[in-house]
């Protein structure tokens, strides 16, 4: 997936965008997902946007052809419960509510669900319960953030207050 990502980045980030994860999944009818949000942080996904990407990737395909035989193209926003796949994603969303998974045991353990305190040196730091977990980068196989009611009043303004008057 290093490849396809190499290969359409620069193109979403001359469009305005960045990349935030390419995954091939399936086995005989597989789908390539291409997950990819606005460089302007303020501004939300829309339906053209989707599209407009989902153009632009599929002619750079159809002419480097990295992946052999045939595969739906499909192209999204992260969402709200969004993967936490680059480094700077865990300072980004620092406060917020995580699930992570790891490959191995970390402190016993291989799923953390709490709120991520951001990295410190090679290991996110994450408030579950009562206590700190460090978990290092490299031991996380999967990772996304939990949607949690504040996060979805934050995303609907007005919400949840009483009309003044």
């Amino acid at each position: 997936m290093h490849q396809i990502a190499q290969l359409i980045e620069p193109a979403l980030k001359d469009m305005g965008f960045e990349l935030v994860q390419v995954r091939l999944m399936g086995g005989t009818r597989r789908t390539l997902q291409v997950m990819a949000e606005h460089l302007d942080r303020e501004r939300t996904m829309t339906v053209d946007d989707c599209a407009d990407i989902s153009h632009a990737v599929s002619a750079l395909l159809d002419v480097a052809d990295p992946i052999p035989g045939a595969f739906t193209l499909e192209v999204s926003s992260p969402g709200l419960d969004r993967p936490l796949v680059k480094r700077e994603d865990y300072d980004r969303f620092r406060g917020h509510e995580a699930r992570v998974e790891t490959e191995e045991l970390v402190d016993g353990r291989k799923r953390f669900v709490g709120v991520i305190e951001g990295l410190e040196g090679d290991e996110v730091v994450i408030l579950v319960g009562n206590g700190q977990c460090r978990v290092p980068l490299d031991a996380i196989k999967r990772a996304k953030l939990v949607v949690t009611d504040g996060m979805l009043a934050k995303r609907r303004p007005g919400r949840g207050r009483r009309a003044e008057g």
